[in-house]
């Protein structure tokens, strides 16, 4: 099996107090810490012993992972296994990186997205460059305020130009098409956040290749569908995998929509799909109208959202 997974256990704390961000400055108990550690740790070593399978992981914690020494520990473990292929991981980069010395640089890969306001542009700029020092792959972005557009540009006149530097639509923000053209010109594939993209009955890869599990081990096709598939642990989720619909109107977020079967972004993403590094800087086509399945594209029934997917047979 060549299954990508998406974790996210209970950990919600972060050190950041973004004004847009639900999870700012929230922190979590003793207790609540532990209870995510050993979440952590058991989904570790579940991956560690998938041994007939190939694997590649991406953390996506509500809050701030790299901080907490069990996410270092884990990303440093998981990289040194010859059946993950990638194990990355999304983060603000406050915290320290002299960590990655002991990860395979082959393996583990950086989401960071750089939060004006919150981190002195100086020192989050050092930290890319001591990524790119250690030879460590990562891609960094923005949030798509008004108030971002300079630092961004700023910060994409300093990195060297083969990190990919994305740019976030803002959530409930409707961009014109002058103000999207000022994004495009640091991000090329921008159009692909700017507007959601209609899901529904449309095939994707997540139920299929992709899953999405908790701290409980709960498998999900993805984050923002509610329906399980089974657990993780027992492996009850195996046999619910097969092709299916999104029962979803439409989808917004990159780390659901870049599995869209719809969309070409397997393509654009060959080799990066995990840590949101295209095959070249700006590599790919953008979006030029509506975008529909293609005559090669799998038409599948929409389904409940309400009630799990039924098992492939």
């Amino acid at each position: 099996m060549d299954l990508t997974i998406l974790y996210r256990g209970p950990l919600a704390s972060c050190d950041y107090d973004c004004p847009y961000c639900p999870f700012a400055k929230r922190r979590d108990s003793r207790a609540q810490l532990t209870s995510d550690r050993e979440a952590l740790e058991r989904f570790t070593a579940w991956a560690a012993a998938q041994t007939g399978d190939q694997l590649s992981v991406l953390f996506t914690p509500w809050g701030e992972g790299l901080v907490r020494s069990w996410y270092r520990r884990a990303l440093t473990e998981l990289s040194h296994l010859p059946h993950i292929g990638r194990v990355a991981i999304q983060t603000n980069l406050s915290g320290r990186t002299a960590w990655l010395a002991d990860a395979d640089p082959e393996r583990i890969a950086l989401w960071c997205t750089y939060h004006p306001g919150q981190t002195p542009y100086e020192r989050f700029l050092g930290k890319c460059r001591e990524l790119s020092a250690r030879g460590i792959r990562f891609s960094v972005g923005v949030v798509g305020f008004e108030a971002h557009l300079e630092e961004a540009r700023r910060l994409r006149a300093a990195l060297p130009p083969e990190v990919y530097l994305w740019v976030n639509a803002a959530e409930g923000r409707t961009y014109t098409d002058e103000e999207a053209a000022r994004w495009t010109e640091l991000d090329p594939l921008f159009p692909y956040s700017r507007h959601p993209h209609r899901s529904a009955g449309l095939p994707c890869r997540t139920g299929e290749s992709v899953i999405s599990v908790d701290g409980e081990g709960t498998v999900r096709r993805c984050h923002f569908v509610k329906a399980e598939l089974g657990n993780l642990y027992d492996g009850s989720y195996r046999r619910a995998l097969g092709p299916r619909a999104c029962p979803l109107a439409v989808c917004d977020c990159h780390i659901g929509y870049v599995h869209l079967e719809t969309l070409p972004l397997y393509d654009v993403f060959a080799g990066g799909v995990l840590e949101r590094i295209p095959a070249g800087p700006g590599a790919g086509p953008t979006p030029d109208g509506p975008l529909v399945p293609g005559p090669t594209r799998r038409t599948l029934p929409l389904l409940n959202p309400s009630v799990p997917d039924p098992p492939n047979p």
